[in-house]
């Protein structure tokens, strides 16, 4: 099992390195881990970031992408929220000793203007993680950059805490049950006008989104989960669709040099009882 995985990701590297050769869109500007990083942080990058089969550019979208300790951001400045954030969630860091860190800050990666703490103060939005404290609790540096406000983005409290949350859970949950996962979330912008909180006018999503596919041989599978962003404590089943339905939604490819019968059965099949 560990070998087809291993080959499935040698197939993706190959292509995302092929693909970064010929270049990205105009649009996408990259940000690189932080320079002084040590050997080991170094050795987690290579196995956790760079094995992450990023979505593809977005047309007419800004995007700056951050690569961080445990995930991958595409940062749009002029929404100042992700597009969306890409992790790989392994069964080994769904848990640890690390303390929640409650110490939100601003990215100094991005530009001005950008989400602070005020711009969230007596807003009525909570502050809802895309890649969750809990999936950092890990590593120290982990922690911290889950959260930065580029991870960040304005949920209703009772969906931060509810459903999302529930969400969150099932995600460690399958991580420790089926060894790791590759995961991407993110916010869901209507064709209207948005809301938007604080001086530096961060929008408020209408919606939210999660993808999530297992590779392990003979058990590859995907789910998805799309979130109106209001009042939402209601079971998690009921927001479950097909990582395509996710994609027509959201205008996103996700997992884009999956092998096409892989992509096939991960991405049009989603029931929530393969998964439990």
């Amino acid at each position: 099992m560990k070998n087809y995985r291993l080959s499935i990701l040698l197939i993706l590297l190959s292509v995302i390195v092929a693909c970064n050769i010929k270049g990205t869109t105009p649009t996408r500007v990259t940000v690189q881990p932080e320079e002084g990083v040590g050997a080991p942080a170094e050795m987690q990058i290579d196995s956790l970031i760079q094995s992450i089969d990023l979505p593809l550019p977005l047309e007419g979208v800004s995007e700056q992408i951050l690569y961080r300790r445990s995930y991958v951001v595409s940062y749009n400045k002029d929404n100042r929220i992700p597009n969306w954030v890409a992790w790989h969630l392994t069964g080994e860091h769904a848990s640890g000793d690390v303390k929640r860190a409650d110490a939100w800050h601003g990215d100094m990666d991005v530009p001005e203007p950008r989400a602070s703490k005020a711009d969230y103060r007596g807003s009525g939005w909570t502050r809802g993680h895309m890649c969750p404290a809990g999936d950092n609790r890990w590593d120290g540096d982990a922690m911290y950059e889950s959260f930065l406000f580029t991870n960040c983005c304005p949920q209703n409290a009772n969906l931060n805490s509810g459903t999302w949350n529930q969400i969150e859970i099932a995600c460690r949950r399958w991580a420790e049950a089926y060894g790791d996962l590759y995961i991407v979330c993110g916010p869901i912008l209507f064709r209207q006008e948005h809301e938007t909180i604080g001086a530096n006018e961060v929008v408020v999503p209408e919606a939210f989104f999660k993808v999530i596919v297992c590779l392990n041989q003979g058990n590859e599978k995907g789910i998805g989960f799309i979130c109106r962003n209001t009042d939402g404590n209601r079971k998690k089943d009921l927001y479950v669709n097909s990582i395509k339905q996710v994609e027509r939604v959201t205008g996103m490819t996700f997992f884009p040099h999956l092998p096409a019968d892989i992509a096939d059965k991960v991405k049009t099949e989603a029931d929530i009882s393969d998964w439990e």
